[in-house]
């Protein structure tokens, strides 16, 4: 190879001057490659054709065959496909599912196979579920790749043996420019760039002309910027926003030029962006609570079950009818219902949503989005409107000037060429033009194109006025060809003082988060028809016009009220700080630290957690920082949304707890996030906060209520299996119970929330959940113990000869008391007073209570070996009912104001 290949040795000592490696940055190779591009950017064309073993005719065919066999296709990575046996088995792999299919196969053991077929099937619903969203992540990466066109325009060089109509001498060997498939493309090719075309991968300009790139998808920033080839003096401090270097995927706004390829497929920024998308996906705070719940249940079930076996199988010496008892048991503590509760709670919420115009693509984003304390957001495209407009036309002296925007426009609409988004601004005002060209208006003469050295251009008018030259351009190129200036019509020579005093108003302005372009103009020779930069002299400073992308309508209201809710939000952009600050006093948000990407780059994790819990606003920050910031607040405790819209949100929506995109966001944005906005209005992102809130509640309800309920139960069959000569309820009506309260529970998800309950973040706490069982789940087993007595002293169900008539007594008390208490515990307030459940509720509470108190006296009930009870039972089952709720309520009220009422 001609000039080598030198993968594997260094060929630059420079290196990039802001990559101290962030423990959570990624790998040394990412750094390396940073590295590599900032040294290149630094490096004159010849030094960067001998670094990529390249030539300004490009690589040979063979060359780039042999890269291609190294490095592989330019394409981003792609996850590893597994098949649906093993995706199956990976969703069955969670401890739920695990002993849900444990008490399955043990219902089987013990002959209750229809126990069985309904815990598999709860089982199979939920996994289905879940395995339906596992493609997205996938979809997500094949929207990156469709992004980026399929063919690139190359130099490639030829042997004369194949000559081409295309070719160009160049020595011995002959230069080719055609176009090839984008995957073909390899380090050291030679790409072409003009108008319209995305940027095929990261390259290094080597040659430009009026190239204005739009990096949105990247940096997040709505302005086009400039990009020029000449090489930089010093590292650039942020490697996105170096001026002659291009990253894949973002797109040619004008110009044209020629590059050479430094990094294809996945270690072009791009495709590390792919790479965080197509990861692995983090655990939730919904996930980690779901888990730490049924880790809990498995503990009292491995304590419970093998306990209750063991005093069964020594007092009554029966062990294989311990063994269906204890069996029993262990399936009426399990929260079999619980995938069941979750999934109508979550769907409710999302048929909620649905009624506002939000899509909710994971059901257990609507938790997340109640548990959210902290709502991360980008800025273009959420917060704004991703619309540039012209915000301001004004004089030297800042008060608003026609003639400014008279001027603006005229040289806007007689340049030449694609128009960029300044010009397309400038162009919206339709009534300038109708003013400027009645009876005759304005003629072009001539113009002067935009260059990289000047950073301005100008166009020659004829009108009424005679000939005149007018420049716009970047504020200090535009200052160094003005010698006067025009305020309120009369024009003065402009000296140091005036300079002091323009250079202050245009930070002042820029400071405002607004962009400038100065504009200027000059009498130009009436007989004079062709003009040069040369004559961009001794004009006459006018005014600027200034740019904005404004916030969107809804922000503010939409951002207190996240605020009310105690949500903090925090701004995420690749935009730099000036603009953001802009935004961020637009909107209502106070900021008072900023951290940016180059200072977040040299931080240590601790550092950055830190930093992450107390700023308010990240700006420059590139793709994948952005999810290092929320990874540093998840480790800080909080539960963190995400917001964005853009190709640079992809990494953070992935990383968060719950992902919001808006329905105009690119696609990569939509798929990679779990919440869908299909209106502009971030009001309703309040909506779905307490939507969230309202669905956590109900769930969190079903596991007070059930688990406490079963361990009292539990708990009751310890004393009840040492005490009695008999079981104290036999397998099958242990069973029958269960379900029977675990339909009483089906309408949970319609109940009515308490309004104290939504006022802040809700998330799972295990421990507070773990002691409201611990202290209100063994009240019940008082009154079960009192049943006991009753029956065993009072109505003498003393002997195995009366055993069903002990076994009757305590399942329609333990069923209608486990059924009504949970009106009490539903609630932090006095039931049906403060808090009314809902109807379906009441509905549902009614007619178990009635099946319960029916089933003794049908032929049903004898099936399941219950007999009639005495008339004398049921006043003593009332007083016992209104004792039990009595205490319930009084604990629950210590309860809460001990521990709180998440």
């Amino acid at each position: 190879m001609k000039h080598g290949f030198p993968w594997r040795r260094p060929v630059f000592a420079n290196v990039f001057a802001n990559t101290a490696v962030h423990p959570d940055a990624g790998d040394a190779d990412r750094q390396s490659r940073k590295a590599r591009l900032t040294t290149l950017a630094m490096a004159d064309a010849a030094a960067v054709y001998q670094a990529l073993g390249s030539a300004p005719s490009g690589l040979t065919e063979t060359e780039a065959a042999g890269r291609l066999r190294e490095l592989g296709l330019n394409t981003v990575s792609r996850e590893e496909v597994r098949s649906v046996p093993v995706q199956l088995l990976q969703k069955l792999r969670n401890p739920l599912n695990i002993l849900l299919l444990l008490m399955a196969t043990l219902s089987v053991l013990g002959g209750n196979v229809g126990s069985a077929i309904i815990i598999a099937v709860m089982v199979v619903l939920s996994t289905s579920l879940s395995f339906l969203q596992e493609h997205r992540s996938s979809r997500a990466v094949e929207a990156l790749r469709r992004m980026v066109h399929s063919t690139a325009t190359v130099s490639r060089r030829v042997s004369p043996e194949t000559p081409s109509p295309t070719q160009t001498a160049d020595a011995d060997i002959l230069a080719a420019t055609h176009e090839i498939p984008l995957e073909q493309l390899v380090p050291g090719d030679i790409v072409h760039l003009a108008a319209g075309d995305m940027v095929p991968a990261d390259v290094r300009l080597l040659s430009a002309r009026g190239l204005f790139v739009n990096e949105s998808p990247l940096t997040g920033e709505a302005m086009p910027v400039e990009k020029n080839p000449r090489p930089l003096a010093m590292p650039a401090t942020e490697a996105m926003r170096t001026d002659n270097v291009c990253f894949m995927g973002t797109n040619v706004v004008s110009g044209t030029a020629v590059a050479i390829v430094v990094h294809t497929g996945p270690r072009a920024v791009f495709g590390d962006i792919a790479q965080a998308i197509a990861g692995k996906r983090a655990l939730t705070s919904f996930d980690r609570g779901i888990s730490r719940f049924t880790w809990l249940m498995i503990f009292l079930i491995s304590v419970m079950a093998p306990l209750v076996f063991l005093i069964n199988g020594l007092t009554k010496g029966d062990w294989m009818e311990a063994l269906l008892f204890a069996t029993a048991v262990a399936v009426g503590l399990t929260p079999e219902m619980l995938p069941t509760e979750v999934t109508i709670n979550l769907g409710k919420g999302a048929l909620a949503m649905s009624r506002k115009r939000v899509i909710v693509k994971r059901l257990d984003a609507i938790q997340n989005f109640g548990a959210m304390d902290v709502l991360c957001t980008d800025k273009t495209g959420t917060l704004t409107q991703d619309l540039v407009i012209l915000e301001r036309h004004v004089d030297l002296e800042g008060n608003e000037s026609e003639k400014v925007l008279d001027y603006a426009y005229l040289n806007s609409y007689y340049q030449s060429g694609l128009k960029n988004l300044l010009d397309v601004a400038v162009l919206k005002y339709t009534e300038v033009h109708s003013k400027l060209h009645a009876s005759g208006g304005y003629h072009k003469v001539d113009e002067i194109p935009f260059d990289f050295e000047r950073r301005r251009m100008s166009v020659v008018v004829d009108g009424p006025d005679g000939r005149t030259l007018i420049c716009k351009g970047a504020v200090e190129e535009v200052f160094s060809v003005c010698a006067h200036g025009e305020t309120a019509g009369r024009p003065f020579d402009l000296d140091d003082g005036h300079w002091r005093e323009l250079r202050k108003r245009s930070t002042d302005l820029n400071e405002d988060g607004l962009r400038l372009i100065a504009v200027a103009y000059a009498r130009a020779d009436a007989g004079k028809t062709a003009f040069g930069p040369d004559d961009e002299r001794d004009l006459t400073l006018l005014g600027y016009i200034a740019f904005l992308d404004p916030p969107k309508d809804s922000a503010r209201e939409a951002l207190a009220r996240l605020a009310q809710h105690g949500v903090a939000v925090k701004i995420l952009t690749g935009d730099n700080d000036v603009v953001a600050r802009k935004i961020c006093k637009e909107v209502g948000l106070p900021v008072s630290d900023v951290l940016l990407g180059s200072e977040l780059a040299q931080l240590s994790l601790a550092q950055l957690e830190a930093r992450a819990e107390t700023c308010q606003l990240f700006a420059r920050l590139a793709p994948l920082q952005k999810a290092m910031v929320i990874d540093a607040l998840r480790r800080r405790g909080h539960v963190v949304g995400y917001l964005g819209d853009g190709i640079n949100d992809g990494p953070a929506l992935k990383a968060a707890d719950v992902g919001v995109s808006v329905d105009t966001a690119v696609d990569i944005a939509r798929e990679t996030a779990d919440i869908i906005l299909l209106e502009k209005s971030l009001l309703i992102l309040d909506d779905g906060v307490i939507e969230g809130r309202k669905v956590f509640a109900n769930i969190l309800k079903y596991i007070r209520m059930g688990a406490s309920s079963n361990f009292g139960n539990m708990f009751s069959v310890l004393g009840a299996s040492a005490w009695l000569p008999f079981l104290p309820m036999a397998p099958l009506q242990v069973l029958a119970n269960n379900l029977l309260y675990d339909l009483s529970q089906t309408t949970i998800p319609t109940d009515n929330v308490d309004s104290d309950f939504l006022e802040s973040p809700r998330r799972w706490g295990i421990d507070n959940i773990a002691r409201f069982i611990l202290f209100v789940g063994p009240i019940s087993s008082i009154f079960d113990y009192v049943t006991y007595a009753v029956m065993f002293f009072v109505f003498g169900a003393s002997t195995p000869a009366q055993a069903s008539l002990f076994q009757t007594g305590w399942f329609v008390e333990s069923l209608l008391s486990q059924t009504l208490i949970i009106h009490v515990i539903r609630t932090a307030r006095k039931p049906f007073v403060e808090s009314r459940p809902s109807l379906p509720l009441v509905a549902t509470t009614i007619a178990i209570c009635v099946a319960g108190i029916w089933l003794p006296y049908s032929s049903l009930g004898a099936l399941l070996g219950f007999e009639p009870l005495p008339l004398a039972y049921w006043p003593m089952l009332i007083a016992l009912l209104l004792c039990y709720m009595t205490l319930t309520y009084v604990m629950k009220r210590w309860f809460h104001r001990r521990f709180g009422v998440g």
